[in-house]
């Protein structure tokens, strides 16, 4: 598989989902679903340019720390020691890939919806800490180290799950008052289906191609455990 991929014989999106299958993580496990990087940090501008390197999220670095004012939070946090010394350091309390995320963002399409009302105790959750919006989803990650979730697959080739066809009432947001209903796109995105096709076209880009095995290293790689996860901010609990 890493020869295909080398020689440009399958995708990135391919051999993303491969290393997945070989790490264990399936479609049948909420708890090991597929995980995907977020390969963007323009969410903002009209038009989308893949040439633009500065579109592209720095993919060494592990989504906690890809905004630079993080870094000194999560470092102190490690050097946190834990009195009673059984905690084992980290950088991280929660972690890139949960049960809890996945149904976050798949919230609109069933089973998850059901799977969703029955984590939060019989409802919908309230509707400020609800998938709304990628932009703000972006934001958010961008502010608050202790938020690093990265994608699932979906969000590469399944534009349903970003429509409320079902219409579920699912709230509003307490200060705006907006009503939560379709997922709010990026400006460059025209509609559900023209953000997954631009947004699986940033996935193939040159940019990608060339810094995606720097993801793949702190996922599926060694810098997962060890001095090197400490020395790449990486370690979670």
């Amino acid at each position: 598989a890493l020869q295909k991929w080398v020689n440009r014989e399958i995708s990135n999106f391919d051999y993303l989902i491969q290393l997945n299958t070989m790490a264990g993580r399936t479609y049948n496990d909420l708890a090991q679903y597929p995980v995907f990087p977020w390969i963007l940090r323009d969410y903002t501008s009209e038009e989308l340019d893949l040439n633009n390197p500065a579109v592209f999220r720095d993919l060494s670095k592990p989504i906690g720390v890809v905004n630079e004012k993080n870094a000194k939070a999560v470092k102190e946090k490690y050097n946190f020691e834990d009195p009673l010394g059984i905690i084992d350091k980290f950088h991280y309390g929660t972690h890139y890939s949960n049960a809890a995320g996945v149904m976050h963002y798949l919230l609109r399409v069933e089973p998850f919806t059901t799977l969703h009302i029955q984590l939060q105790s019989g409802r919908f959750d309230c509707a400020d800490r609800q998938f709304h919006s990628i932009t703000a989803t972006w934001q958010a990650l961008m502010d608050n180290p202790n938020d690093v979730k990265e994608l699932i697959p979906e969000f590469f080739y399944f534009p349903e799950f970003l429509e409320n066809q079902n219409g579920f009432n699912l709230g509003q947001l307490q200060i705006s008052k907006e009503v939560v209903n379709d997922v709010v796109l990026p400006r460059w995105a025209h509609s559900p289906e023209d953000f997954i096709y631009k947004h699986r076209k940033a996935l193939e880009s040159e940019y990608v191609s060339a810094h995606l095995h720097e993801w793949i290293d702190l996922i599926f790689g060694y810098k997962q455990r060890g001095p090197a996860a400490v020395e790449a901010l990486n370690v979670f609990y």
